[in-house]
């Protein structure tokens, strides 16, 4: 039992695999009541030693639709008070341990800091002090009114990484040396962050593994909030929503997105340029010198695309009509299928598609960041994960990484992605690398330049590899 002063009160960890652990810290208040659509409010302090063994409450949400529900694991804990966050460390009291804050992804409706891939043992056996958070999701999170601020998950983040600022020496770590690593949403999430003025000196680096800079103008958000309104036949405002039951509001959450992913787009939630949390479009501020003097790890996995488009057997439904009209309708290079076709000889239309689509959501935009911040301060570095999982031939495919980067192959959470004979030595440079970027900014291989430098995290072998599949990139530079 080991006992941690925070600025809020009394905390009671308990040790597991000889990490402290804290679960189920408050960073802010309940979100209920008057809080409910409001930005995060302070915590009222407590005299007891309060309990922190045992994970808190998830932001509200649904489960994830099949067929993802067998390949995602989403726990869910019921109780109002899911503004908390979770800390792992190898030493608590006034140590100077680099920190790394976890920032889970999930479409910005699902996920919670309780999936057991995200355990933070392997962090701090090696030395890391790791914090996982929660923050609002879906309608309540990212939903966008006339009667309430915008970016209200964007503003849990922020709350927690002032916590963080504000408490984490009582965990041996430093606050000048923190990390912030997300995947999907999450990395999207930091890219915001990234340009947000509200963020400036709560993190020094920072990880967006498979997420690109992105928000939408408030008419784009508005319009998912109305469809869910109109669902339940009321006003598309903040005031009316918080008077609607939780299990209805999200059950019309889920109708009105259930068509969407990240890949084929439809109705979702998203950052919203907001003039405030975020100024500017995240894509724009960061290419002009945005944060500018913080270094990047940047990345993605070879086929993103197979986690939607295989499990549903969407990838085999996709003929060479679809494939054209997909081209045209994502704007992408009209050539690009009989380039991305000659690179992949005996692929089918939906597994070009896919490439294709995957280029342009992920690997073309992070390319982009990474060369905008060529010379400029603060070094960039690339990575691509590209080993294939056998489950349901995934490949690999979007949130794959995340075990590896954990170093949690063992956790059943992981192997429903993994299967049972992920290789523990790729997990081990991966693991590595991030632990390496945490404490001394470089993860162990060139910072981006002209050669365009990818370390690549493969099935037999982990190494660079100098502009992979140039061809393909520069046709989205060429556009045509």
């Amino acid at each position: 039992m080991t006992l941690v002063r925070t600025g809020q009160g009394m905390l009671r960890g308990t040790t597991e695999n000889g990490a402290e652990v804290f679960r189920g810290i408050p960073y802010a208040a309940a979100p209920v009541g008057p809080l409910r659509f409001r930005p995060p409010a302070p915590v009222t302090p407590w005299d007891d030693v309060r309990d922190a063994g045992a994970f808190g409450p998830t932001a509200p949400k649904n489960p994830y639709t099949a067929p993802l529900d067998e390949l995602l694991a989403e726990p869910e804990i019921p109780g109002d008070a899911c503004l908390n966050l979770n800390v792992w460390t190898p030493a608590p009291g006034e140590g100077r341990l680099p920190v790394m804050v976890w920032i889970h992804g999930g479409s910005l409706r699902n996920g919670s800091s309780a999936v057991p891939t995200y355990d933070g043992s392997a962090f701090a056996r090696d030395g890391v002090v790791l914090v996982s958070i929660n923050y609002r999701l879906g309608i309540e999170g990212f939903g966008h009114f006339p009667d309430a601020p915008a970016n209200l998950g964007l503003r849990d983040q922020l709350a927690a990484l002032r916590w963080v600022q504000d408490n984490i020496q009582a965990f041996g770590g430093d606050p000048a040396q923190v990390t912030v690593f997300g995947e999907s949403a999450g990395a999207i999430s930091i890219a915001a962050l990234l340009t947000s003025p509200h963020a400036e000196g709560l993190f020094h680096r920072a990880v967006l593994q498979s997420g690109f800079p992105a928000a939408v103008e408030p008419a784009t958000a508005r319009s998912t909030t109305t469809a869910i309104a109109r669902h339940l036949g009321v006003a598309p405002t903040a005031e009316a929503l918080a008077q609607v039951d939780r299990a209805a509001l999200l059950d019309a959450q889920t109708a009105a997105t259930r068509r969407g992913n990240p890949i084929t787009g439809g109705a979702g939630f998203h950052i919203v340029v907001d003039g405030d949390v975020v100024p500017r479009d995240p894509a724009t501020a960061l290419a002009q010198g945005a944060a500018d003097g913080i270094d990047l790890l940047l990345g993605s996995n070879t086929d993103e695309y197979r986690l939607w488009f295989v499990p549903g057997g969407l990838v085999d439904r996709i003929g060479r009509l679809t494939l054209r009209a997909a081209v045209l309708k994502q704007r992408a290079p009209w050539r690009a299928p009989r380039v991305y076709g000659a690179e992949r000889p005996g692929s089918s239309p939906g597994e070009i598609l896919g490439a294709i689509a995957t280029d342009k959501l992920l690997r073309i935009p992070l390319n982009d960041l990474a060369d905008a911040r060529t010379g400029r301060p603060g070094r960039t570095f690339f990575y691509e994960f590209a080993w294939p999982s056998p489950v349901q031939a995934l490949g690999a495919c979007h949130a794959l990484e995340i075990g590896f980067v954990f170093d949690t192959l063992d956790a059943p959470a992981t192997r429903a992605l993994t299967g049972g004979a992920a290789p523990g030595d790729l997990a081990t440079a991966m693991h590595a690398a991030w632990v390496s970027f945490a404490a001394k900014g470089d993860p162990g291989w060139d910072q981006w330049s002209a050669e365009r430098p990818v370390m690549t995290f493969a099935a037999h072998s982990v190494g660079v590899v100098r502009a992979p599949r140039e061809r393909e990139r520069r046709l989205w530079r060429q556009r045509g």
